[in-house]
């Protein structure tokens, strides 16, 4: 196959998504972009409740209004059920599902949802991206074709592998940040905002600009420091697949493999912390904040006060628990926090073993980086963590 989209165009699109990272409220024009990009007729962002059937978040572009509002009231439950039958059956949420892939004609012809909402649009086949997946709920783009555009190939397979991780990375900052826009004139006061901590960097990773948080994690030493005005991290491995994501953001964004996740700052004796590397080369808006930089790290601390507080309320974890994620969360090994509270190590570990049930993952970095993410980043009165933010907490920056 050849080149499924000009590196222009790619990196044009991956700068339009990323931007969403910095403003939320331009994820409906830069869904129809995707949605022209990849020769579909309508596309949706949703955040799926699996408990209540129901949509947390719905954002989409060119869809009737009439029917989105119908596909919403009638017909979530539907959409759930097959889509996490398929999704039990994956070894990774990378893969596509395609509805004229997966899904018999016998099914399409009986299906309620399709029968309401797709074939008024002349919506003939749908390819769904997913950005997470847990037991209580999930995240995908829906992009659909019209009866003229055919069905979903192997070329739109392609590129949504290629966008996937930058749509991922962009919803991941989305939740750090939490800000509705910042303009350039107000940028040192919007980053100082934020409880995380924000640092602009050039090519060689040299500190264009720190918001207070970053300058006083520095001034701590850790997680990261300023080695001669050169952002580095506690850990020296850390230090060096920062300055490689940073050396990536500078040189091509767009290049397939090379978008880093999370990065882990200190090491595994030390109290947990992440950094996210946003790219700045290119992107209306982000290019607007400070033209000479390549890239934005934002650095989120997970707050056991906070990030903790809200994951006990978001998955009812008991009193004991929440202990044991208190003494994890503070870097204790759980052979030390069994010690700690005269417990067997085999009860810690079935304590630990209820909570990942409860929240969806597996391992306790997973654990980590979800305390984090529920963590609110900018300073102000604590929001109400009721119906919209307990499950809405991973994805919080879209709505």
């Amino acid at each position: 196959m050849g080149e499924v989209l000009s590196q222009r165009r790619l990196s044009e699109l991956i700068g339009a998504i990323y931007d969403c990272a910095l403003d939320p409220g331009r994820w409906e024009p830069t869904l129809a972009e995707v949605a022209d990009t990849f020769d579909c007729a309508v596309v949706s962002l949703t955040l799926n409740d699996l408990h209540k059937n129901r949509f947390l978040i719905n954002k989409a572009a060119g869809w009737q209004p009439d029917l989105l509002q119908l596909k919403s009231e009638r017909h979530v439950g539907e959409i759930n059920a097959r889509l996490t039958e398929w999704l039990t059956l994956q070894s990774s949420i990378d893969e596509m599902f395609v509805t004229s892939h997966h899904l018999g004609d016998d099914y399409v012809r009986t299906s309620a949802y399709a029968e309401e909402c797709l074939k008024p649009q002349g919506i003939v086949d749908i390819m769904h991206m997913f950005l997470m997946h847990t037991h209580r709920q999930f995240a995908e783009i829906g992009l659909g074709r019209h009866e003229s555009q055919g069905i979903i190939t192997e070329r739109e397979i392609e590129l949504g592998r290629l966008l996937l991780p930058h749509l991922r990375k962009a919803v991941t900052i989305s939740d750090i940040l939490d800000v509705r826009s910042i303009e350039r004139a107000h940028m040192a006061e919007a980053l100082d905002a934020l409880r995380c901590g924000v640092v602009l960097t050039d090519a060689r990773g040299g500190i264009l600009h720190a918001n207070r948080s970053a300058e006083r994690m520095m001034g701590q030493g850790s997680p990261i420091r300023s080695v001669r005005r050169v952002l580095a991290a506690s850990a020296s491995s850390a230090s060096r697949d920062l300055r490689r994501a940073i050396h990536v953001a500078a040189r091509h964004e767009a290049r397939p493999g090379e978008t880093s996740a999370a990065i882990r700052l200190t090491d595994t004796d030390q109290p947990p912390a992440y950094a996210h590397v946003l790219p700045m080369a290119t992107g209306e808006l982000r290019t607007r904040l400070q033209p000479n930089a390549v890239a934005a790290i934002f650095i989120g601390v997970p707050d056991e006060h906070n990030g903790i507080g809200l994951l006990a309320r978001a998955f009812n974890l008991t009193a004991a628990e929440i202990r044991i994620m208190e003494s994890l969360m503070a870097g204790h090994t759980l052979a030390e926090t069994a010690r700690h509270f005269g417990i067997a190590r085999s009860t810690a570990k079935t304590h630990l073993d209820h909570i990942f049930a409860k929240t969806g993952v597996s391992r306790q970095t997973e654990l980590v980086r979800l305390t984090m993410q529920l963590t609110q980043p900018v300073h102000g009165p604590p929001r109400d963590f009721g119906y919209s933010r307990s499950e809405t907490g991973r994805m919080s920056g879209l709505s």
